[in-house]
């Protein structure tokens, strides 16, 4: 008997990115349609089609809102927010749209997104969650601006004492003098999963260029080495803002290109502004699940 065919065979799907960060865009909204781990894992594997994070449309849960969005890993797990595939949703939604402004939905929250040029969003991502069972961290610890955390990789100063911050998904930032100095590929798998982190952690290396800059590389949860993260430049400016080593607002250097962020005082809210990159459209080849319905 011939397998069943995935749901998902021929539905269109956009390929964007923001800052080198790959993003999908699948828009499910009407088709009463969802992704399971196993399908995006699928979709990754595919040479043309592989990303960071695939963002896939629902209809919205919350009146207000747009679309509820459910973010996947390339390994299939799911995130609560993703900051630069936000900003490729918001230019999906608002392509043919006169307005500037609209609001989806995550795991993580309502996220208020508006256009600030042809190619360029900003997102409001919400306010970090800084205490240690917000992280979640394994064990209580008293300050999380730094935790009793160390880690010697082999050839390369000692890591130590990160500062943890949940931006939606969990953030664990080591300040240090050179992002180069270290191997984060290497060291990455390790750091995630820390037994400190009950649901892993996004690893960053942030140098603190200046008051109003910093240069952030980033080991993501789920994906790997990447060249953008938007919810790693929020946590990295919250966290140097709270060890006064920055102020409130600042540009972060990622190897794909700066985002800029701002953490609000009035409400909390950090704001984060960037570009986006449409590459194309294609409709999902049914061989890409055959493996799935087999």
């Amino acid at each position: 008997m011939k397998p069943a065919m995935s749901p998902l065979a021929n539905r269109l799907v956009a390929k964007m990115n923001g800052l080198g960060n790959e993003i999908l865009v699948l828009d499910l909204r009407g088709a009463g349609l969802s992704v399971t781990a196993a399908e995006a894992r699928a979709i990754a594997r595919t040479k043309n089609l592989a990303f960071d994070q695939l963002m896939a449309l629902h209809e919205p849960r919350m009146p207000g809102t747009e679309a509820f969005v459910r973010i996947f890993n390339a390994d299939g797990s799911e995130a609560g927010a993703c900051g630069n595939g936000t900003r490729c949703v918001a230019w999906t939604l608002l392509r043919d749209d006169p307005r500037n402004e609209i609001v989806i939905e995550t795991a993580a929250g309502r996220l208020a997104c508006r256009r600030t040029g042809e190619w360029s969003f900003s997102v409001e991502m919400g306010a970090p969650r800084l205490a240690w069972n917000e992280i979640p961290l394994a064990r209580a610890v008293s300050d999380t601006r730094a935790i009793d955390l160390s880690f010697g990789p082999p050839d390369a100063p000692i890591l130590r004492n990160p500062a943890v911050v949940n931006m939606g998904n969990p953030h664990a930032i080591f300040f240090v003098e050179d992002v180069s100095a270290y191997d984060l590929a290497a060291i990455g798998p390790a750091l995630e999963h820390d037994p400190i982190f009950p649901e892993r952690a996004n690893v960053s290396l942030a140098h603190v260029v200046s008051r109003d800059h910093i240069d952030l590389k980033v080991w993501e949860r789920g994906v790997g080495l990447t060249r953008a993260c938007g919810s790693a430049a929020c946590a990295a400016l919250v966290a140097a803002a709270r060890r006064g080593l920055t102020g409130r607002s600042a540009r972060v250097s990622l190897p794909g290109g700066d985002l800029d962020i701002f953490w609000r005082d009035s409400d909390g809210m950090v704001v984060m502004t960037g570009p986006v990159a449409f590459e194309f459209e294609t409709r999902l080849d049914p061989a890409l699940f055959a493996d799935i319905a087999a």
